[in-house]
């Protein structure tokens, strides 16, 4: 089975190339363009990590993610355009396990997901899947 991957953000053109690059690499993939549905996902649809954007409107990504561990202990990737480290260590605080500044190129991406996943025990990731399929750098 592969791994669930849940993308929550509000921009629907980066979940649908997240949901496009992971496919590639064998994960399977959910998304959510907002908080409240993204909540909603990590409760029903039990995925093995999420990533996370911190710019959304209504409930931000700090709300989210601080909502997850209330209930989850899931791992959470945030993957933020903003390069400050207060706002790094704001989200790592928050409950996030990883910070990734975008553009991040698809095989780093990859395997801080394969990572994080392992080191939690959270997922069914094979052997077979541990190849790194690259694609060009996406912000």
């Amino acid at each position: 089975m592969p791994t669930r991957v849940l993308a929550i953000d509000d921009d629907p053109a980066m979940t649908e190339l997240l949901t496009l690059l992971l496919q590639i690499n064998q994960f399977d993939v959910i998304t959510a363009n907002n908080g409240h549905d993204g909540i909603a996902l990590v409760k029903n649809a039990t995925p093995d990590i999420i990533l996370l954007d911190m710019m959304m409107p209504q409930m931000d990504g700090w709300q989210v993610c601080a909502e997850i561990r209330k209930f989850s202990n899931v791992p959470i990737v945030v993957l933020s355009a903003i390069n400050n480290p207060d706002m790094v260590a704001s989200a790592l605080d928050a409950g996030a396990d990883d910070y990734l500044i975008k553009p991040v190129p698809s095989n780093i991406l990859v395997a801080h997901i394969k990572n994080l996943v392992r080191r939690s025990g959270t997922s069914n990731l094979r052997p077979d899947t541990a190849s790194l399929q690259s694609s060009p750098v996406f912000s």
